[in-house]
């Protein structure tokens, strides 16, 4: 079986764009309110490092709460999966990224570490011990990326609008939850959240993830035992409120952020990059969710698609 990429890329490319004037870009950072409501950008690269993409695959944007993914995987790492979920839960919290309420009412600890308080108490668990430097290098060579940087106009622009991260990272210091500083734990999160990306480096990372850790090289860049957990995190807690829906509906392991960019990594198969800073009620790209619901359609990407076939791409 033959599937041309260029026709599926493009029909999901307008599904994507028929939805953009229903969202809006992120403005409570005011520097997100700056991009254009209507780019569009989809990038796949597959299990072999070929790269297929359709619109604003290349312009650059910042990672936002994708980068939750690299700070819980580098976590892991250096301190093992007992020790991170100690400290944070795997449920989904059916709560907005940004809330409050569940940690305050419901639980000692956050839900899962893709939620605003789950990614501080990671990231906290990171400060004095890993360096932003050494993130950076790994987010670069996760996303086969030598150019991503931090965009300081973002970061600067995020920090000076960060009082509900300040008051869930306060509260978690007051429950014992986050025991190093809170300052800088707030800095590093904000610098991993303003890292510039594109659409192609979204799905080298994805790929990377899809192929348990090993790029197209046959290097092991990360442990499968630790992109397991990962990608089982995102299909359970990576679209925020909206993360069992869109599991139905779509089927990847996803991640979103507020700057437009989804990741999503389809297992043994591929690694799908989308930018649309136009956003959804949840906070996600508005564009993504039909956009990635045709591509795993069309491709057989649903995690339990029941059609396990093996089609071949072409141009």
């Amino acid at each position: 079986m033959k599937i041309s990429i260029s026709e599926v890329l493009r029909e999901a490319y307008r599904r994507g764009e028929a939805v953009i004037p229903d969202g809006a870009v992120a403005t409570y950072i005011p520097e997100l309110g700056r991009a254009d409501k209507n780019a569009l950008g989809i990038s796949i690269c597959t299990r072999d490092g070929l790269h297929y993409g359709i619109g604003t695959v290349d312009k650059r944007f910042t990672m936002q709460s994708i980068s939750k993914v690299v700070t819980l995987i580098v976590a892991m790492e250096r301190f093992g999966v007992g020790e991170v979920f100690r400290n944070v839960g795997m449920e989904p919290s059916g709560e907005a990224f940004n809330s409050l309420i569940e940690l305050d009412l419901k639980s000692n600890r956050p839900y899962n570490p893709m939620v605003n308080s789950g990614a501080l108490t990671v990231t906290s668990l990171l400060v004095g011990k890993v360096s932003f430097e050494s993130l950076l290098e790994t987010t670069r060579r996760f996303c086969n990326d030598p150019e991503i940087c931090l965009d300081e106009t973002v970061y600067r622009s995020e920090l000076a609008n960060m009082s509900r991260n300040k008051s869930i990272a306060y509260l978690l210091e007051s429950k014992g939850i986050i025991q190093s500083s809170v300052e800088e734990t707030l800095d590093l999160y904000t610098r991993m959240c303003s890292l510039s990306v594109t659409a192609r480096s979204l799905s080298n990372c994805a790929v990377l993830l899809a192929m348990d850790g090993v790029d197209a090289r046959g290097n092991e860049l990360i442990d499968s035992r630790l992109c397991e957990i990962a990608k089982t995190i995102m299909l359970t807690c990576g679209m925020y409120d909206e993360s069992g829906e869109f599991a139905v509906k779509v089927g990847i392991p996803s991640k979103a952020g507020v700057g437009g960019g989804v990741l999503s990594a389809a297992d043994n198969r591929l690694g799908i990059g989308v930018y649309g800073p136009s956003l959804d009620d949840k906070g996600n790209c508005i564009a993504g969710k039909p956009v990635l619901a045709y591509l795993s359609r069309a491709l057989k990407l649903h995690i339990f698609d029941p059609n396990d076939i093996t089609a071949e791409i072409i141009p």
